[in-house]
Formats: structure tokens, sequence, C-alpha cells
């Protein structure tokens, strides 16, 4: 099983016109919708940045929630995972020592807790975390 980061989720909305990246593409055409999962921090991410594109532009901030709400968020009705007593004090045991981004924490602490690999383009940001990243864009 597979955690997919917000960055994963975020080049979905590429499928649109067709520019996300080759190798996300080819990743994901190897996995099924079921292997994955993304954590609630992940919705947020989304849904923070949706409403701060509004302020800069309603259009495409309108887009971009239409393709939240009716692809992203039924999809992971079920897949979707949250952050319990233990995932916030993991959390927080990487969040102090290593200055990780608290959402990153969350995020990696929902991976390991759950024994699932991350995927993320952002390797740097949960190197020393304990857990399996992987990263399948093509740069």
């Amino acid at each position: 099983m597979y955690l997919l980061d917000t960055n994963i989720i975020s080049e979905l909305y590429k499928f649109r016109n067709g520019k996300i990246n080759a190798g996300v593409k080819a990743w994901l055409a190897e996995i099924l919708p079921s292997e994955t999962a993304i954590s609630c921090i992940t919705l947020s991410e989304i849904q923070t940045g949706i409403l701060l594109k509004a302020r800069r532009n309603k259009t495409q901030a309108a887009l971009l929630n239409e393709w939240f709400k009716q692809q992203i968020i039924p999809v992971y009705q079920q897949n979707t995972l949250p952050i319990t007593a233990e995932i916030a004090l993991m959390a927080a045991e990487l969040h102090i020592p290593n200055k990780m981004d608290i959402n990153d924490a969350y995020i990696a602490a929902t991976a390991k807790f759950h024994r699932l690999k991350l995927v993320t383009r952002n390797v740097k940001d949960f190197e020393n975390c304990g857990i399996e990243i992987i990263n399948p864009f093509l740069d």
C-alpha cells in the first residue's frame, strides 16, 4: 500500500490538460487506486491551496474546487487516513528533532504508523523518518 503525498494529488490535476509528469503517469498506471491512500492533511493542504488561489483567480479556483470535490474526495472517501492520537504523538517526535514541517510530520507519521510507502516528489522533506519513499517524478 502507498500513501500519496499532496504533491502527487496536485499532479493529478494535470491529467486534464495532458501535462502530468510522465513518471507519475507511468507509476499510477502500474497500481490500483485501491492500493493508495491519502492523509486527511492532504485534503486540508489542497483545500487551503484552492482558497488561496481564489484570492488571486476566482475562475481557476472554481475549476480546482470542482475537480477536488468531484474527482479526489469521492475517490479517496474510503482511503483518507485520519490523525489518531498515536499518529499525532509520532508526528511530534518527527517534528521536533528534525524541525520538519508539521504537516509533513503528520504525513510521515501516518505512513509510518500504517506501514505504507510514501509517494512524493519531496524526498528530502522525509529523509530520516524511517519510512520507505518513492519518487515517481521524471525531472
